[in-house]
């Protein structure tokens, strides 16, 4: 059985962080699927889906890290052919990906005890996404 639903969001951009984990359950919930997967996916390059514990301390760990990593105000070649100054928006979430699955046992995601499943925005403007939850199981 697959059973898929779509989420929507607005973002804000420049490392934007999410916590989707309820919403991705809820449609777990109601898909009647007891055991199997879900996968989370976000469509765009980007954005991306993964896990963290999503309190303020780690969420801005996070972002700091990311910037270290990917600058923002660096000029990326990207920028340098298309001009729109979001390069390391491409680069972040080609790090991280598109989507994340996790295992659903007794009808609930088996997620740890302080893990959330979380949608990040790198685009350098706000945005409108669209995530697309899957269900496969029984």
């Amino acid at each position: 059985m697959v059973y898929t639903k779509e989420l929507s969001f607005h973002t804000n951009g420049y490392c934007d962080i999410i916590d989707i984990t309820e919403d991705v359950s809820e449609i777990v919930g109601k898909s009647g699927i007891t055991e199997g997967l879900v996968t989370v996916s976000i469509p765009g390059s980007t954005a991306s889906v993964t896990t963290i514990e999503y309190e303020s301390g780690v969420v801005k760990d996070l972002q700091e890290v990311l910037e270290k990593l990917v600058p923002s105000d660096k000029t990326y070649a990207h920028d340098r052919r298309w001009g729109d100054g979001n390069g390391f928006s491409h680069v972040r979430a080609s790090l991280l990906g598109p989507n994340k699955s996790f295992v659903i046992k007794d009808g609930e995601i088996l997620l740890g005890t302080w893990q959330q499943i979380i949608l990040i925005d790198f685009d350098n403007r706000p945005r409108n996404r669209t995530v697309i939850v899957q269900v496969l199981g029984e």
